[in-house]
């Protein structure tokens, strides 16, 4: 349902469109406060690859495990991140591909407007 409300909210404006309620907005806004933390971002991004157990995460990250339980903790709650047990460990996986859309089309942008700055600092390039 998340999901559904968050598709909702990034349809281009139209006279038909009604606002987004406040429950609506609590929850994309939860979305991305989840988003907003460098670890939180390295661990999808470790995740995109492939699925991977906590402790690889943890190794991948250069971070503790318990960090990284903490961290993932929050992605799972915001609907980001599942986990499935794998006999004695715990594999996570991306659960929401808008996930992967969503940080494909920031770092995209990005990547272009870092190259329109470094044009304009040098037009050689």
């Amino acid at each position: 349902m998340a999901i559904r409300q968050i598709k909702f909210f990034m349809q281009p404006p139209t006279a038909s469109l009604l606002p987004p309620t406040d429950a609506a907005l609590e929850m994309i806004a939860a979305r991305f406060r989840a988003l907003a933390e460098p670890m939180r971002l390295r661990l999808l991004h470790l995740l995109m690859l492939r699925e991977r157990t906590v402790g690889q995460l943890a190794e991948a990250s250069g971070s503790g495990q318990a960090n990284v339980s903490k961290h993932l903790a929050v992605l799972r709650q915001g609907g980001m991140v599942g986990t499935r047990k794998q006999g004695l460990n715990t594999v996570c996986f991306i659960a929401d591909p808008l996930v992967k859309q969503l940080c494909d089309m920031m770092c995209h942008h990005l990547r272009a407007e870092m190259s329109s700055k470094a044009l304009a600092f040098d037009p050689r390039i």
